[in-house]
């Protein structure tokens, strides 16, 4: 009977943004979690995967690491990484954060590793020459010179996060997904409002990131970037293993 009444018509985007004005408190609600969800994730990936990929970069080691570790988070799928986490953390965000930070890490890893790795042999050993200890390299020299690849690594982890953030209503996560996969409840109409309320999620997350990105790089420097990052985010990653 609900699948009779609540077939796809060409009025259910309409019905769709109707949902969104009629339900403004459960979209509200619901894209909060969404965002703190995806904002722990984000945030313990950070902390595990900039540092370590600026030290490994720094020692121009750990191109194996960088690349498998890269590789294996593309093709280990979410929903697995989800439904192994069930015999471990249970139900609830914890697992749902657990799997956003294996699909962020990689990202952000390789991205740290590149543009680290790939700093002029030449600044180095001028700020070497100039009496500089290998901390003081890292901070003034490597690091600002890789901040804009370091950022392109954050955007595109993070509108993945987000977008996959939905899986955690498998799994009683909360967030959108709760909405998504909820259709007997919400109907079709609230399934594609909380799903374009995904989307938005996603887009703004590249937009903030990219912004940040094109802020803090030099404008001699851009191209070389966008290249660069086509090669880490295609898989081919030629930048870390010349």
């Amino acid at each position: 009977m609900i699948l009779g009444y609540d077939s796809f018509r060409p009025s259910t985007f309409v019905d769709a943004f109707r949902f969104m004005y009629d339900n403004q408190g459960l979209m509200w609600n619901k894209t909060a979690e969404h965002l703190v969800i995806s904002g722990e994730a984000m945030g313990i990936a950070l902390l595990i995967a900039i540092p370590l990929g600026i030290w490994l970069g720094h020692l121009h080691r750990g191109s194996f690491l960088a690349i498998n570790l890269a590789n294996i988070g593309r093709a280990l799928p979410s929903l697995a990484v989800i439904a192994i986490g069930l015999g471990v953390f249970g139900i609830g965000t914890t697992n749902v954060a657990f799997a956003l930070v294996i699909l962020a890490f990689p990202l952000m890893l390789t991205n740290a590793y590149v543009g680290v790795d790939g700093v002029d042999p030449d600044a180095i050993e001028a700020a070497r020459g100039m009496g500089m200890r290998p901390h003081q390299i890292v901070l003034k020299i490597e690091l600002p010179l890789a901040l804009p690849l370091i950022f392109a690594g954050i955007k595109t982890a993070a509108v993945y996060v987000v977008a996959t953030a939905t899986l955690g209503g498998v799994v009683g996560g909360g967030g959108l997904g709760d909405i998504i996969v909820n259709q007997a409840s919400y109907f079709l109409k609230g399934v594609i409002a909380a799903s374009i309320a995904v989307a938005a999620l996603a887009f703004a997350a590249s937009f903030a990131f990219g912004l940040l990105q094109w802020a803090v790089t030099p404008r001699g420097l851009r191209r070389r970037v966008e290249m660069i990052e086509l090669d880490v985010s295609t898989g081919v990653a030629e930048a870390v293993t010349t």
